[in-house]
C-alpha cells in the first residue's frame, strides 16, 4: 500500500511527490545506469542512457515481483545539470514512457562523475513491495 503525502496548502509536486507513506517488502536497488544488461552502453545520449536506466531499474523491480507503481523514492545522480534542465520535456516523455503516471519522493543532485565514465546519469531506487 502507498499513500501520497502532500502538507494541506503546499504547491503542488509537479513531476515527484513529497513524500510516500507505504508498507510492504522493501527492495533497495543500487545505483542503475545506462546500460544494457551485458554493461555496455548503447548510446552516449543523455536522454537514452535515462530511458535505459529506468528501464533497467523496472526491470530489477519487476525480478522482485514489482511494478513500477511500488517505486517510493529515487535519487538520480547527473553529471550535467545543464543538459538536464535544457532536456525536461524529453526526459518527463522518457519517464513517463518507462515508469507511468508514477511519480515517488524525489530528488536530483549533480555529481562531477560517476564510476562509469561514460554514464551520464545513475539513479538509486527503493520500492515497497505488497507482501
Amino acid at each position: 500500500m502507498h499513500e501520497t503525502i502532500h502538507p494541506e496548502g503546499w504547491a503542488p509536486a509537479l513531476g515527484y511527490a513529497n513524500g510516500i507513506a507505504a508498507s510492504g517488502r522493501t527492495l533497495y536497488l543500487g545505483g542503475q545506469i545506462g546500460w544494457n544488461a551485458q554493461q555496455q552502453f548503447e548510446s552516449d545520449d543523455l536522454v537514452d542512457q535515462f530511458r535505459q536506466t529506468l528501464e533497467n531499474i523496472v526491470t530489477i523491480v519487476e525480478a522482485a515481483g514489482g511494478k513500477p507503481g511500488h517505486l517510493v523514492s529515487m535519487t538520480w545522480f547527473m553529471t550535467d545539470l545543464e543538459d538536464y534542465t535544457a532536456r525536461l520535456k524529453e526526459i518527463g516523455r522518457a519517464y513517463r514512457g518507462v515508469i507511468g503516471k508514477h511519480f515517488p519522493a524525489m530528488a536530483v543532485v549533480e555529481v562531477n562523475r560517476l564510476v562509469e565514465r561514460r554514464a551520464k546519469v545513475e539513479i538509486q531506487a527503493v520500492a515497497v513491495l505488497p507482501d
